[in-house]
């Protein structure tokens, strides 16, 4: 029996059917909210949003804001030391986990835990932890060090390094796995070749390995700089973006502006802002995929 039009036609349209729900939501929800919010920015608008067409001038305001421009270098300092330390420590407990250890599959639980919990209960316990007379702090004061004094978090120039130390604890773990599923699949020859060769093992990982690992790291920085875009979780949980404003970041001032001082217009050209980045670092891997599905 020779197969109808129709028969040929299904397994095209079925699968494109059932994909069909999620492709409207994203495009109404993600789409269609993204360029509200861009037309927003370009009016006046206040508590409500408004059909007052201003152009640039709330990115004007936007950008002679001193609050806005403080959290956009608290974000510069905050992303460049915690996917340092993510990349760096992830790194480490990868190769570590990859030696064949004993326990491999408790290690590799223990230190992907705290990527489950939230950043709003991670910046909780590490808000105790570092509070002055608390946790860190009062524990090695009790063992006999009454000048010991652990205050980042409310010290103006370490809050931020409290935040990082606090997220960094969480997302390494992430960073773990994926560079371990990276290390596993190397070809074990390249080792038993360095071994004859006598190579030391960190010239391996430096020259060799890492270089292989590329696609794991592309993933992983990915991620993370995505995470530093819209870091707020954490910070409302620990420092509530002080003391002062010395731990402010631009989610934060988004969310303030929002739903606090009632400035839609203005807190619409700071997620349009934020949002630049996100879309220059996801444009040329999509194209990189598409490129590599297309060959």
């Amino acid at each position: 029996m020779r197969p109808t039009a129709s028969s040929k036609f299904l397994p095209w349209l079925a699968p494109r059917a059932a994909l069909l729900p999620m492709a409207l939501v994203a495009l109404v929800g993600y789409v269609g909210a993204a360029c509200w919010t861009l037309w927003i920015s370009m009016t006046g608008s206040r508590t409500f949003p408004s059909g007052s067409f201003i152009g640039l001038a709330q990115y004007q305001r936007l950008f002679d804001n001193e609050r806005w421009m403080l959290s956009l270098h608290n974000l510069a300092v905050y992303g460049v030391l915690f996917v340092a330390a993510c990349v760096v420590i992830g790194f480490l407990l990868a190769v570590f986990i990859d030696q064949d250890v004993r326990g491999e599959g408790a290690l590799r639980t223990i230190f992907l835990y705290p990527y489950a919990m939230s950043f709003v209960a991670t910046g909780l316990v590490w808000q105790w932890l570092l509070t002055p007379g608390d946790g860190i702090d009062g524990a090695i004061r009790a063992l006999g060090f009454p000048g010991f004094r652990l205050d980042w978090i409310v010290s103006q120039d370490m809050a931020i390094v409290a935040v990082v130390l606090a997220t960094v604890w969480q997302a390494s773990g992430l960073v773990m796995a994926l560079v371990l599923a990276g290390l596993r699949g190397i070809d074990p020859e390249i080792w038993k070749a360095a071994r004859l060769d006598g190579i030391p093992a960190w010239r391996v990982y430096l020259q060799i390995v890492v270089p292989m690992l590329w696609p794991s790291f592309a993933t992983v920085l990915l991620l993370l700089a995505t995470s530093v875009a819209k870091l707020y979780d954490a910070v409302v949980a620990m420092t509530q973006g002080g003391p002062g404003i010395a731990s402010e970041v631009p989610a934060k001032f988004i969310m303030d502006h929002l739903f606090l001082r009632s400035n839609v217009g203005l807190a619409s050209a700071g997620a349009v802002v934020l949002l630049v980045p996100v879309l220059a670092l996801l444009a040329p891997y999509a194209y990189a995929r598409s490129r590599k599905a297309a060959a």
